[in-house]
């Protein structure tokens, strides 16, 4: 029998069947694209990103050669998008996703409403454009017709159970990253919702990951080829999946998720809203590991940032790779050296994520030469990724928060030259599992548990969990990294009040 790990990230799914000890047998993906029909907008086609899902399903089934039965299918999602969805649970407009910024004015009335400090303490979510709860009071204000006709207002994770089983459901784990949610009562917030003119009908019954809703509809179960009809089973957040597919199953353990976003979350035993953590925005939401929570950094810009490198200045690279059938990025940087570049990029292309989280700052090249070539440019870009991740540990370490080892899963953790550059910048060990699509596995063993075959995540984890390298800080490329580093932190200050005014 097989699991299967549906895995609906920001730029891209991806469907992936695993034994149900946890070797991958097969996965599929597509990309797909995000829409900006502003410059502070961020949105997507929910039902193209589920056509998609449904081909990878479809695939990856297929490639496994059908032999044995898929018996349940977990989700790992993307937080914080939202999409309006009629009786029928069809979308009536794009889904706002969680990069999208253009929610100042409701953060504003927030403040004035809550205050920052008060929802950070009921909620684990510091005030911010990337939270679900805004974007809604932006729908209520500037499309009342979109607010008033919604049946539901759902995530990617009720939208795509909702098409799977015909109900929605959502975890307890996405439930926490909404900013509706009450972290300490485990129930969306009557105050919350009170506040923004909701009702608990309106949004989706909240469960504890890993329960099974109900089995995939038979008409879609024959159309994707399924010889039989899985468990469909709430997931979670995909960095809360990706950390339980990694062993995050215990306090203070850490992993550096690096994929679109970069992402590093901590396993706590419970929620730690110190004043330090809400003032440098970094949330704390509920784990899909029962009783347990995560506190977690974000940096928008992560594998994003290199995506729109390639696209816009390795054409070559993209092709060699396409007749060669190699990777574009072990091309683009095969030729790089392990010492500090002569560049600083500070890698806001976005805004800055925590512990800035700056929405109006700016992507900064600074330090070129006539003699500067494409390849300094890459590798300053990912110092530059990886100076912001050592400030965000800095902040946790500063919050008692201590980190011994850092395990890195995502598309980041299969290059080499990256690993050793953030042990070398930050001074933390950087350890790889053998399954470093950690997210798509973490949530097959949610489905596993929905289903029946596990009867819990040590058992599920027993086989599974290996590390197969290990990268050490080198002491002299720390020492020079820690000198550039604190140049590098002079920069966004400096520079602040210009990009600001640059629009």
């Amino acid at each position: 029998m097989f699991l299967m790990g549906l895995d609906i990230g920001t730029t891209g799914c991806k469907a992936s069947v695993f034994t149900t000890s946890g070797s991958l047998v097969a996965s599929a993906s597509r990309e797909y694209n995000i829409n900006i029909p502003h410059p502070t907008w961020a949105e997507q086609d929910a039902m193209q990103v589920w056509q998609l899902a449904q081909q990878t399903m479809q695939e990856a089934y297929l490639k496994s050669g059908a032999k044995e039965k898929i018996i349940s299918i977990g989700l790992s999602c993307q937080g914080e998008a939202v999409v309006p969805v009629d009786n029928g649970y069809q979308p009536l407009r794009p889904v706002i996703l969680g990069m999208d910024t253009r929610t100042d004015a409701q953060n504003e009335w927030l403040r004035q409403e809550f205050g920052n400090a008060a929802l950070f303490q009921m909620t684990g979510m510091p005030i911010h454009t990337v939270n679900t709860l805004p974007k809604l009071l932006w729908i209520k204000e500037h499309e009342p017709e979109i607010w008033h006709k919604a049946s539901k207002f759902l995530l990617y994770e009720d939208f795509i159970i909702a098409q799977m089983t015909g109900k929605p459901a959502i975890s307890r784990c996405m439930a926490s990253r909404t900013q509706l949610y009450d972290i300490h009562a485990e129930q969306w917030s009557p105050e919350i919702l009170a506040a923004a003119g909701l009702t608990t009908e309106r949004l989706s019954k909240v469960f504890p990951s890993g329960s099974a809703i109900g089995t995939m509809l038979p008409g879609l179960a024959d159309k994707l080829g399924f010889r039989t009809t899985p468990v469909i089973s709430t997931g979670g957040h995909d960095q809360a999946c990706g950390a339980l597919g990694v062993g995050l199953t215990e306090p203070w353990l850490c992993m550096d998720s690096t994929g679109t976003a970069e992402v590093v979350e901590v396993a706590l035993p419970a929620p730690s809203l110190s004043p330090e953590l809400e003032q440098s925005d970094i949330s704390v939401y509920a784990h899909v590991v029962p009783g347990m929570y995560l506190a977690m950094t974000l940096n928008h810009s992560g594998g994003m940032s290199l995506r729109w490198y390639r696209d816009q200045f390795c054409q070559q690279e993209i092709v060699e790779a396409g007749t060669s059938g190699h990777d574009p990025y072990d091309l683009i940087f095969k030729d790089v050296q392990p010492e500090p570049s002569s560049l600083f990029l500070m890698p806001h292309f976005s805004g800055s994520g925590t512990p800035k989280f700056d929405t109006r700052s700016k992507a900064v090249l600074a330090g070129m030469t006539y003699g500067t070539t494409r390849l300094e440019i890459a590798r300053a870009m990912l110092e530059g990724l990886t100076f912001e991740l050592r400030s965000n540990l800095e902040v946790l370490q500063n919050s008692s928060i201590h980190i011994q080892e850092m395990r890195a899963i995502g598309g980041g953790a299969r290059s080499k030259y990256w690993l050793q550059l953030k042990a070398d910048i930050t001074g933390i060990p950087v350890v790889v599992p053998r399954i470093t699509e950690a997210a798509s596995w973490g949530a097959g063993i949610l489905g596993g548990i929905a289903a029946g075959h596990f009867s819990n995540f040590q058992q599920a984890l027993a086989s599974s969990l290996e590390f197969v390298s290990r990268y050490e800080p080198d002491p002299q490329r720390h020492q020079a990294f820690t000198e550039r580093y604190n140049l590098y932190r002079e920069i966004y200050p400096a520079m602040q009040s210009i990009l600001h005014r640059m629009g």
